[in-house]
């Protein structure tokens, strides 16, 4: 663990052009620099990096962030990797917390693991392009499945030769362990390249005769291997392809085949293609379509879901045009839903996959029947369970099928969309899909169900909530968007100077504490519960020497923190100092206060509508007449805020 000490002399020193300007061209404009977003494809620039603030934002997709930031989503790495490669750049010594000897012990033991997965692979590919046997059977076959020596190389495919005995004795006569070679299940050391003989004890090639693949982690490190038998050589042979046992460092369910290669064509591109075979992939990128993936088998897991949606939140998913793909579909959708995923389904022409598709088409015939032929998710399964249905209960048991999977659907503007185009197509009410969903969810939460399949305690996403028939708040957040803007840009500057108090003492309030001061004295507080974070910090810290809410909210070792900070500091039009306002204590504190009475209006309106809602509903007399004397107080306290706004009010 990198202490804190460490990671402040890192967002120190590390300067944002610097950074920025060893993977994009920069130019100077007014005071900041200016170039082309390497995050997505554009023609005039639209990346803007601020030296000022340390920071980088792209006004084109919004992405950007401090020198941390930047590095995590360009290289596609962690936090401490992030922070690993600036301390590397500036000449850091990084200062980490001491490991205990069985954290020590752990550590060498993956490191060992990555070390002999990374000297197989060049076994095997030396085996593939320089052995006979190699070229004769290993090469001949690849280049039979249409593969060009050029993609061969840039997925490091190999073959092993059909002696079992050949690399155990290559990697122990190199000096490894062999406890490395093995699996060890109860452990997790090992990586299971061999496996003992019941009969002698001696080491045994897992993949001996077979055509290698391997498989690489995000960072590009060979985690395990998929072998597979020659097609003269399967015949009556069960396992066609035989993967690396789970180990401390492979689980198959969280393996994703080509993500290394993908990383940045997705991020590009903001769109993933899953498929099933790596030799999809393989095909895919031969075509020119890079910004694709494929799971171990035909089951895909809630963790592999989480991996793609760090690079976006848009997969289609490419299936075989059969009741087997169908199939498929359906399970994944309601798997991918709750993560927030925008799913699309692609179903290719009878008789082809993925593979044999893209070796006959062009990268433009294939993204041209992409965007021609896939389906919205819900979309394609409304088509595909209604298809032919007459039978009443039959056609219900379809339609509840289609509503639970739009209770899964976690942000409340997407699924209310979703509702509204469900009961078009459906010929129905959106009450009722409501009111059913709404069913649903709550059971689901009674029965503790809410969580994706898959998912473990700590690790859940976030819960859905019945859905309203109101509309959603737009302005509401917007309001607590510019609270929190205030709180990152301004939260240090004190905006109340020398007021007294009961005990005859003086204080300041700076922009964050009277935020905090006046929204607690309702018990009033963001919806976001970031947004609750970033105010509870800037009150926390105010007093602390030196503190600037800006800085410390750029640089924050939360990055999801910093994200935010980054977004609501960035100005969308630059002006020039001639234009820009002064801000002195007077205004800044009209803006603070102007803004939480706007809060406060779009709480007092939200909860008229609740009141009104709960009204309709009441067939109770002495309910309704409690209602309506709270409905009675609630548009007095409008009607007083709208008077300090100014604001007419019609009822």
């Amino acid at each position: 663990m990198i202490d804190k000490a460490t990671i402040g002399r890192i967002m120190d020193a590390a300067n944002i052009v610097e950074v920025v300007s060893e993977f994009v061209t920069l130019r100077r404009s007014g005071a900041n620099y200016k170039g082309l977003c390497p995050f997505h494809n554009e023609k005039t620039p639209s990346f803007i990096v601020t030296p000022s603030r340390n920071t980088c934002h792209c006004f084109g997709c919004g992405k950007g962030g401090n020198p941390v930031n930047f590095i995590m989503e360009h290289e596609q790495m962690t936090y401490p990797e992030a922070l690993r490669w600036l301390a590397n750049k500036y000449h850091i010594e990084i200062q980490e917390r001491e490991l205990s000897k069985e954290e020590r012990e752990a550590e060498n033991d993956r490191e060992s693991m990555f070390i002999v997965n990374e000297r197989a692979a060049k076994y095997f590919e030396d085996i593939l392009h320089n052995n006979v046997d190699g070229l004769a059977i290993g090469m001949q076959y690849l280049r039979s499945r249409g593969f060009r020596d050029d993609i061969i190389r840039k997925f490091r495919l190999g073959y092993d030769l059909a002696q079992a005995d050949a690399l155990p004795n290559q990697l122990l006569k190199e000096g490894f362990k062999e406890k490395y070679l093995l699996q060890n299940p109860d452990t997790g050391v090992g990586v299971g390249l061999c496996y003992k003989s019941e009969r002698d004890g001696k080491l045994i090639d897992r993949f001996a005769g077979r055509v290698v693949f391997p498989w690489f982690s995000l960072s590009g490190k060979v985690v395990g291997f998929n072998a597979r038998k020659l097609d003269s050589a399967t015949k009556g042979v069960q396992q066609k392809y035989v993967n690396s046992p789970a180990s401390a460092i492979y689980q198959k369910e969280r393996e994703l085949y080509g993500i290394h290669l993908a990383k940045k064509a997705m991020t590009q591109e903001n769109n993933v293609f899953v498929v099933e075979g790596q030799t999809d992939v393989i095909s895919m990128h031969q075509c020119g379509i890079e910004n694709v993936v494929a799971g171990s088998g035909t089951a895909f897991s809630v963790h592999q879901t989480r991996t793609l949606r760090r690079f976006t939140s848009n997969i289609t998913l490419i299936y075989d045009n059969d009741r087997a793909g169908k199939h498929a579909a359906m399970e994944r959708i309601d798997m991918m839903l709750p993560e927030g995923i925008n799913v699309r389904l692609l179903f290719l022409p009878e008789g082809e996959d993925p593979d044999s598709f893209a070796r006959n088409h062009t990268a433009a015939d294939f993204k041209k029947y992409i965007e021609e032929n896939q389906k919205d998710c819900i979309q394609f399964k409304t088509d595909y369970l209604l298809q032919g249905v007459t039978d009443p209960v039959k056609r219900s048991e379809a339609i509840n099928s289609i509503i639970r999977s739009l209770s899964l659907i976690p942000d409340n503007v997407v699924r209310a969309t979703y509702i509204h185009d469900t009961a078009y197509r459906l010929g129905m009410s959106e009450r009722v899909i409501i009111d059913q969903m709404n069913k649903m969810i709550r059971a689901g939460k009674e029965k503790g169900t809410t969580t994706s399949q898959g998912d473990t305690p700590g690790n859940t996403p976030a819960q859905q909530t019945p859905l309203q028939p109101a509309t959603p708040i737009q302005r509401a957040s917007m309001v607590e968007k510019m609270l929190v803007q205030m709180i990152i840009r301004h939260g240090d500057e004190v905006i109340y100077r020398d007021l007294e108090t009961d005990d005859g003492n003086t204080i300041n309030f700076n922009v964050a504490q009277y935020i905090a001061y006046d929204l607690g004295q309702d018990n009033l507080s963001f919806t976001n519960p970031l947004f609750n974070r970033i105010l509870d910090e800037a009150v926390r810290h105010s007093d602390d020497e030196g503190f600037r809410a800006e800085s410390f909210f750029l640089n924050h070792e939360d990055v999801e923190i910093s994200k935010v900070a980054n977004m609501l500091s960035v100005d969308r039009v630059q002006l020039s100092k001639s234009l820009q306002l002064s801000k002195d204590d007077d205004g800044l504190r009209e803006q603070v206060i102007h803004l939480i009475l706007d809060f406060r209006m779009d709480y007092v309106e939200e909860h008229l509508k609740e009141l009104k809602a709960k009204f309709r509903n009441t067939a109770d007399i002495t309910e309704q007449m409690n209602i309506m004397q709270e409905i009675k107080d609630m548009q007095e306290i409008r009607n007083a805020l709208a008077k300090r706004l100014g604001k007419n009010i019609v009822v």
